[in-house]
């Protein structure tokens, strides 16, 4: 029997891939946390960046040399195509994020990176994977934008002359891995290949000139239980767990609803800051966590009208 597009009620696959959605989720969250841990013990967002794209890339070197599915013929993801969604999610995404804090306060972050990411996607699903952008969608972003706003609360108002500078920045981030989620899904690049682009091919491009430049002075610093706590959350958990559930949500899902997973990480981030900085949410938090929530069950209430292809989730 076949299920109507407009019926609320999630098919199995649907469950499926929102699970995958707010695992990557929870891990960015609470990425975010570790990521402010760290910058307690003196890491900027090029340490972080480079923990990240460089241990992830390390960690995967070995599978993407054994299992080499790059280059050309049947079956083989062109190398333009690699590159490209490792300059979407790789440092550059990441520099474009964490380069923006030092402009911008947090809460313009946590506003203006999800809420371009889900408009991004959407935008891009109907010009490139010709998705409907249908009135329920449209109206579950506007309300998970109105709760990322009470989220962040009166310290959005906050800023200086160089503020826009860091809200610019936010936007790029946004838009950068928005373009990635519809990428993979155009290209029918699985997870697992996707991850192994984003994290090898921009780690080599990063780490040379990170080390040159910047060194890894700060990161040496850490203490032995920081430093393999960072390399846990960046690398392994952020790095390519993370990716791997989000492509996976992107096949099942489509990258316009998957895309609007992101907007949870500010409500992660919160949830898990609670018993690792002992941080507890104000009620205007609340009150946007909630809404944030409402917002992303309606827009995901509207299924895809697009068949899915099916491809292999390595």
């Amino acid at each position: 029997m076949q299920v109507s597009t407009h019926s609320i009620r999630a098919a199995p696959s649907d469950l499926a891939g929102y699970a995958y959605g707010a695992t990557a989720a929870i891990i960015w969250g609470s990425q975010l946390v570790m990521a402010r841990a760290g910058a307690l013990h003196g890491l900027d967002g090029l340490d972080v960046a480079a923990l990240r794209s460089g241990f992830a890339g390390l960690l995967l070197l070995p599978w993407f040399f054994a299992r080499p599915r790059y280059g050309t013929g049947p079956g083989r993801v062109p190398w333009r195509h690699a590159f490209g969604l490792a300059l979407a999610a790789g440092p550059l995404f990441i520099g474009a994020s964490m380069l923006g804090f030092h402009f911008a306060p947090l809460p313009h972050g946590a506003v203006l990176q999800p809420s371009m990411m889900v408009l991004t996607a959407m935008v891009l699903s109907a010009l490139l994977l010709h998705e409907r952008l249908r009135a329920r969608r449209l109206a579950g972003a506007a309300i998970i934008i109105a709760g990322l706003i009470l989220v962040a609360g009166p310290a959005l108002l906050q800023g200086d002359r160089l503020t826009p500078i860091g809200d610019g920045l936010f936007l790029v981030a946004g838009a950068l891995f928005a373009s990635y989620s519809v990428l993979s899904k155009l290209w029918s690049v699985g997870p697992m290949h996707a991850t192994a682009a984003a994290a090898v091919i921009a780690g080599a491009f990063f780490l040379p000139p990170y080390l040159l430049f910047a060194g890894p002075g700060h990161i040496l610093a850490l203490s032995w239980p920081m430093l393999l706590g960072q390399i846990f959350v960046q690398a392994i958990l952020t790095g390519i767990l993370s990716l791997i559930a989000f492509g996976r949500a992107i096949q099942i899902l489509g990258a316009a609803r998957a895309s609007l997973f992101p907007a949870l990480v500010p409500v992660s981030a919160i949830l898990v800051g609670i018993p690792i900085v002992g941080e507890l949410p104000t009620l205007l938090q609340l009150a946007g966590l909630l809404t944030v929530t409402a917002g992303l069950l309606v827009a995901l209430s509207t299924r895809q009208t697009t068949p899915a292809p099916v491809s292999s989730p390595m």
